[in-house]
């Protein structure tokens, strides 16, 4: 039987405790932890053992985890990697993407599957940021042609996603012309408090205030970060739009004004300790216990979606990466495809906006998750093997640590 009280919350927490510790135990399994706590969710969820389900404790934590999530990635996007060369080609990428998602949106609703193509569309879209760079990191291409090429077409596609999710499908009745004028009345509002926040931090009395505090219980600058978070979130559910818009451009705001850490080196990681140590895995568990798995397996129809889904992942946002083949080798570009058709934190939240807006039924948006959770156990994988593959052939091929990529002569480091 389901439990009460904090009995599901502390089954949610156990498992985000043991899902890291099992995937550090077992490295060759080379399984995202995130993708271990949604199956753990179905698994011990209503669907299959029915030992917890998402009472309200675990829902609203849930949603706040989601908040946390969209947060952190703002937090990270680096805006500097959008110009020039770099953004013509992740613009371009991303309109290829959307309008490749059309046409899949298209057939799904004519199968019955949806009842809107641009739902579909749009989710298929994105690709998971905070997913993609660990993997780049790991495979040491942070910095390269791929890395660079990579985040900067990922961040495009949140940001945008993100953005379009919120025009076309926020809860209301306000018309797209009207939803236009409020989401450019919010960012206008936004950057004010932007502004405001960045003159404050200047006053010399206050910044020696925050700076005495901000290592104390007090934790000052963790909690103006939270206040700013749920401040952005309030003002987007007032302005009818998607919170998540609020969530995101909270982080983005935060993360633009605090270049300099030099005063406070531990901000950031106590953020990530609270959202990746609590907040974030329990929306990740939750949506787990919340997917429709039963429904899904019952209907052959339905468990046929899910295929289609990863089909579609890779066309939607793997095709598009042939555009830097100009810039890249084969092995990197199609690595750059597979990277950019990894997502799942935002498959999850359009699946549950379109659940809730009757767009998508349970079912259907149980396939969608989990051909994001298939594309992050095998895409990031396929992708650092194909980077390191390429590497080793390079090596081989000119032993001094020399090699010649589409032209341009680069120097790597022979270990």
């Amino acid at each position: 039987m389901p439990h009460t009280g904090f009995e599901n919350l502390f089954i949610v927490a156990l498992v985000a405790l043991l899902a890291p510790l099992g995937v550090a135990l077992v490295p060759r399994l080379r399984l995202p932890s995130v993708v271990v706590e949604i199956v753990a969710g179905v698994l011990l969820g209503p669907a299959v053992l029915g030992l917890v389900e998402a009472d309200l404790a675990v829902e609203v934590l849930g949603v706040i985890g989601l908040a946390f999530l969209l947060f952190m990635v703002g937090l990270e996007l680096d805006v500097a990697t959008l110009r020039g060369r770099v953004l013509r080609l992740a613009l371009v990428g991303y309109l290829v993407s959307l309008a490749l998602g059309v046409g899949v949106g298209t057939a799904t609703a004519a199968a019955g599957w949806v009842d809107s193509p641009l739902l579909i569309a749009v989710a298929l879209s994105a690709t998971s940021l905070g997913l993609v760079v660990p993997v780049l990191k790991d495979a040491g291409a942070g910095d390269s042609s791929i890395g660079r090429l990579t985040v900067a077409a990922a961040t495009l596609a949140d940001v945008a996603a993100v953005l379009l999710l919120t025009l076309l499908f926020s809860e209301g009745t306000a018309s797209a012309g009207a939803r236009v004028v409020l989401l450019l009345t919010f960012v206008g509002v936004v950057v004010l408090t932007a502004v405001g926040v960045l003159v404050t931090g200047r006053w010399r009395r206050l910044s020696d205030v925050v700076f005495r505090l901000q290592d104390t219980s007090a934790e000052i600058r963790v909690r103006a970060a939270i206040v700013l978070l749920l401040g952005f979130v309030v003002l987007a559910e007032r302005f009818g739009l998607e919170t998540i818009l609020g969530a995101l451009l909270a982080g983005a705001v935060i993360g633009a004004i605090d270049k300099d850490t030099s005063t406070h080196p531990r901000f950031r990681v106590k953020l990530e300790a609270i959202g990746f140590g609590f907040l974030v895995p329990v929306f990740f568990v939750s949506s787990g216990i919340r997917l429709d798995v039963a429904g899904l397996v019952a209907d052959p129809g339905a468990l046929a979606q899910m295929p289609v889904f990863v089909v579609a992942l890779l066309v939607v946002r793997g095709l598009p990466a042939l555009l830097f083949r100009t810039e890249l080798s084969g092995r990197e570009t199609a690595a750059a495809g597979l990277l950019q058709a990894t997502s799942l934190p935002f498959l999850v939240t359009a699946s549950m906006i379109g659940v809730e807006t009757g767009l998508m039924s349970g079912v259907t948006a149980a396939a969608l998750v989990s051909a994001g959770v298939v594309s992050v156990l095998i895409f990031p994988v396929v992708a650092l093997g194909l980077m390191r593959g390429g590497e080793d052939a390079t090596r081989v091929a000119d032993p001094d640590g020399t090699s010649t990529l589409d032209g341009l002569r680069t120097r790597q480091v022979v270990e």
